[in-house]
């Protein structure tokens, strides 16, 4: 973790590169570039933020908090271009967020545990518990699609209604699984989050780590937004002139960019042999996207006029049918070894490669 602390402080001078860059119009490109690449480090610094303001309050608000700014990345970026009337790259990056979730950080726990370990194992009633709700999640996000393509003419209107129902159900849901992994089921939860160098002897002890990682969380944030901005302005025009579509951008780009600390999180976890935790991260993550972050984005679309809707690319509804899938009859065993993580990681780039040619 030291080295991912180097590099975090060493990226942190393309904050001010990317204020420069758009102060003295230096080009949609190197606004891009520089904005995007200080978004990695901010984000890790809010996630691992989020982690130990998560560790002091304990599980039952440590769930919250993680709850709020787990995904504040790619929450802050969708809701920035949602303002901007970038639906399709929102819908998209709503898609890959979940891709990468299931698909490229389990694949990668699971292929750098494997590597260590001859075997990994897991609690298989976990895998489950997530994996169906993972799997309502994809049938509900699919509806509208699904509803849209079975008839000849369908009022744009229903499908809005449609959506705005479907999101208010998955938010109830989602409400309903913190309950269930807080509070009535936590035993099939405890997975040791608190590392031996992080335990507290005292109240004083708790309260200073407080004092330091508080401020952490809410400059990070803050600055995470600012950079969102100037990312979320140039994105389309650079992302064209790169030759890439929307529906690559928000699928690939965007995850790639605000889903980093995510990543290490998963094979930091997973080199520990934690992967019941690794597991709980991943899953854990999509499960956010799927039942909280993408129905707050549809509510609050509707709140700034936007025509968000659950009315997703016909490719990105297969794709996510394709990763729940793969993802649960890997993970439902509760064992794993470096070649699960190989077929998650090769589903993710043959994905990816399809997402990179479509021509929507």
């Amino acid at each position: 973790m030291k080295i991912t602390n180097t590099i975090s402080f060493v990226l942190l001078i393309f904050i001010p590169i990317s204020f420069i860059a758009k102060w003295y119009d230096w080009g949609e490109l190197a606004v891009f570039i520089s904005s995007a690449i200080a978004i990695i480090p901010l984000s890790l610094w809010l996630s691992t933020a989020t982690e130990k303001v998560a560790i002091v309050t304990g599980p039952s608000l440590g769930g919250l908090v993680n709850a709020i700014f787990g995904n504040a990345t790619v929450l802050i970026i969708t809701l920035i271009a949602l303002k901007e009337g970038l639906v399709d790259i929102v819908k998209a990056s709503i898609t890959g967020s979940i891709l990468s979730d299931l698909l490229l950080f389990l694949g990668a726990g699971m292929l750098s545990g494997g590597i260590r370990y001859k075997e990994l194992t897991f609690q298989p009633m976990l895998a489950r518990v997530n994996g169906t709700s993972m799997m309502l999640a994809a049938c509900a996000i699919a509806l509208p699609t699904m509803v849209i393509y079975t008839s000849n003419v369908v009022d744009a209107l229903a499908i809005t209604n449609l959506s705005i129902i479907v999101a208010s159900v998955l938010t109830m849901v989602y409400g309903l699984t913190l309950l269930f992994s807080l509070k009535t089921h936590s035993y099939l939860y405890d997975v040791g989050i608190i590392d031996e160098d992080e335990l507290f002897d005292s109240k004083e002890s708790q309260s200073s780590y407080l004092k330091l990682w508080l401020p952490v969380l809410l400059v990070s944030t803050i600055a995470v937004a600012f950079e969102s901005e100037l990312f979320v302005d140039v994105v389309d025009v650079s992302t064209k002139g790169l030759g890439l579509t929307p529906l690559f951008t928000g699928v690939i780009l965007l995850p790639l960019i605000s889903d980093i600390p995510g990543m290490v999180t998963v094979i930091r976890l997973a080199l520990k042999n934690k992967m019941d935790l690794t597991v709980s991260v991943a899953m854990g993550d999509s499960l956010l996207i799927s039942l909280f972050v993408a129905p707050c984005l549809v509510l609050v679309g509707q709140l700034m006029g936007q025509n968000m809707d659950l009315n997703f690319n016909p490719f990105e509804v297969i794709a996510l049918a394709i990763a729940v899938t793969v993802s649960n009859l890997i993970s439902f065993s509760g064992r794993s070894n470096w070649l699960d993580g190989i077929l998650l990681l090769s589903t993710y780039i043959i994905l990816g490669v399809a997402f990179y040619y479509h021509p929507a």
